[in-house]
């Protein structure tokens, strides 16, 4: 397969998931295979949520519209040109072991092993099976060579030269154990963060909102931590979060809500009842971790950005993302992008078309 034929596969593919969109979801004229997979992909929206709860209507529309906006024309030549990718020497066989926190999470390591050349032997997480093998059908429909360099894998990743394996610190020891002896890259938990300085516009604080609760929380590239001054007023940023109220109403949500809001009253001491804030959406409880868990929000106070800066570049292996407008915090990225990374932004900022480009 070409290069000009895998950009055109994955410009028509950009199209086709142009269709569906947080504001909804619209048949257009024009794209290629849509009597087949329209109403195939309509479908499994729903199934998505009936197979994982967290994966709802609207975050699985939302997960679509993201990579429809990422994978334009444009986007597509713009990334292929800026990594300069050819086509391999050898085709390899990549393994990539998945994580399923939320839907499509990853798609860009399947678009990346495709797009320089490579086989892609994918092992899905339980909580995301369904809408990805789906979209390798509609490529396959497009450019039958697909057929041969798409393969789902049920058990034990075997006969592959390389992996890609996304999971938590405690599964990222047990991917290096079997597959340490194979160029990999092996990613661990990594979270994002926010440095706020109280004069956020209330535009930027309902996008911080958006990094904060899109998929309810449960990304790395959701803000789970923010650092503010010590005069720091929270209301704004509280009212600007009740944009997310109903989900207070979703069960799930809510259990986790009360269960560490129940843990954190018993195990905070009584004089220091003040560090743990609730507006009845989201508990905001001060803490030095980054991990923060559903339902809650860490928060740190600093005295001057810089200090921030310090301990964010400490943290570097910690981080995923950072928000913030300050000129002193470094490759910061604007308020509500955290959940629409562009093709050439890639997790843990290890570039993996560098990877498979050397494979």
């Amino acid at each position: 397969m070409t290069i000009q034929e895998r950009k055109n596969s994955l410009k028509s593919l950009g199209k086709f998931l142009s269709q569906f969109s947080s504001k909804g979801i619209q048949k257009k004229d024009n794209i290629p295979h849509n009597d087949i997979f329209f109403d195939a992909l309509k479908m499994l929206i729903d199934r998505a949520y009936e197979s994982n709860p967290w994966f709802t209507r609207d975050n699985v529309l939302y997960a679509l519209q993201s990579w429809a906006d990422a994978l334009t024309p444009e986007k597509i030549d713009r990334w292929f040109e800026m990594e300069n990718i050819k086509n391999p020497k050898q085709s390899k066989t990549v393994g990539v072991i998945m994580a399923g926190n939320i839907p499509l999470v990853g798609f860009h390591d399947f678009l990346s092993v495709l797009a320089t050349g490579h086989k892609i032997k994918a092992k899905l997480s339980s909580n995301d099976k369904l809408l990805l093998p789906l979209l390798a059908k509609y490529l396959i429909a497009l450019n039958p060579d697909y057929k041969n360099q798409i393969e789902f894998a049920d058990g034990t990743l075997k006969d592959i030269d390389a992996v890609i394996a996304t999971g938590s610190n405690n599964t990222a020891r047990y991917f290096d154990y079997y597959f340490g002896k194979y160029p990999h890259i092996i990613r661990k938990n990594r979270h994002s963060v926010a440095v706020l300085d109280g004069q956020e516009t209330t535009e930027e604080l309902h996008l911080l909102a958006d990094d904060i609760m899109r998929y309810f929380g449960l990304g790395c590239r959701n803000v789970s931590k923010i650092f503010v001054p010590e005069d720091y007023d929270f209301n704004p940023l509280f009212k600007a979060l009740l944009k997310y109220k109903e989900l207070i109403n979703y069960q799930k949500y809510a259990n986790n809500y009360d269960y560490n809001k129940a843990v954190y009253l018993m195990s905070v001491d009584k004089n220091d009842r003040n560090s743990l804030l609730d507006n009845g959406l989201l508990l905001l409880k001060q803490d030095t971790g980054y991990g923060s868990p559903i339902g809650t929000l860490f928060y740190e106070y600093y005295k001057q950005p810089e200090d921030v800066q310090q301990i964010l570049a400490h943290d570097k292996d910690k981080i995923q993302a950072v928000v913030s407008h300050l000129p002193s915090i470094k490759n910061a990225i604007a308020f509500g992008s955290t959940q629409m990374p562009q093709l050439w932004d890639y997790a843990d900022g290890i570039n993996t078309i560098d990877f498979l480009g050397r494979l």
